[in-house]
């Protein structure tokens, strides 16, 4: 598995080739500290790893890249379980800190833009960097049986003060909506790479819920 270092090195380029004023390293390990909270069972560095590589894969697709990919390291930056106002506040932090890293104010506002969007994962459509960033942190809907399971333990763990029975009925709900939707995935590579194995997935899960 890559080092913390390589994500270090990745962070430090991304913000170098944006035009960041500042040294970089203290942002990344500030981002990297908060992706290693205690309480983060799913949405650990692992999933950063895993949404950067899937923008990286798809890049083709958006309009601005590199956006998407500062979106990527912001978008779970804040993240408590018991708390309803994370991406918001992982939206601020962007700001915050890419203001202060001297990034132009259109590419801090289009990072905190796509940071929001992840609320719902619905993009407009035409929103190719939307399109981009979304599919890429629903990939891991479109994973393995065996990987699909493990996450979705992951994120029982993250809620693991929600009783069951509240929790199915949570989980349940959004995986209904989540089937209801015409397309899970916007881009052509995503679409025909997860679109079918994730409804399978939601499918098998929602029945173990409803079981």
């Amino acid at each position: 598995m890559p080092s913390p270092e390589a994500l270090t090195d990745r962070w430090s380029a991304l913000l170098r080739r944006c035009g960041a004023t500042v040294d970089p390293e203290p942002y990344g390990r500030d981002l990297l500290g908060r992706w290693a909270e205690p309480q983060r069972r799913y949405h650990t560095t692992d999933h950063l790893r895993a949404v950067l590589d899937h923008v990286d894969a798809l890049a083709g697709y958006a309009d601005d890249p590199d956006a998407v990919r500062l979106a990527a390291w912001f978008h779970d930056a804040v993240y408590k379980p018991d708390r309803s106002e994370n991406e918001e506040r992982s939206a601020a932090l962007a700001v915050r800190a890419l203001t202060e890293a001297g990034l132009p104010a259109a590419r801090v506002a289009q990072v905190a833009r796509l940071v929001r969007l992840t609320v719902t994962h619905r993009p407009e459509p035409g929103d190719r960097d939307g399109e981009v960033l979304c599919d890429a942190d629903l990939a891991v809907l479109g994973a393995t049986p065996e990987a699909y399971t493990a996450y979705a333990a992951a994120v029982r763990e993250e809620y693991a003060f929600v009783p069951d029975e509240d929790f199915r009925a949570g989980r349940a709900a959004i995986l209904r909506q989540l089937l209801a939707l015409p397309a899970l995935y916007r881009t052509p590579a995503a679409l025909e790479r997860f679109d079918a194995a994730a409804r399978a997935n939601l499918a098998a899960e929602l029945g173990r819920l409803e079981g």
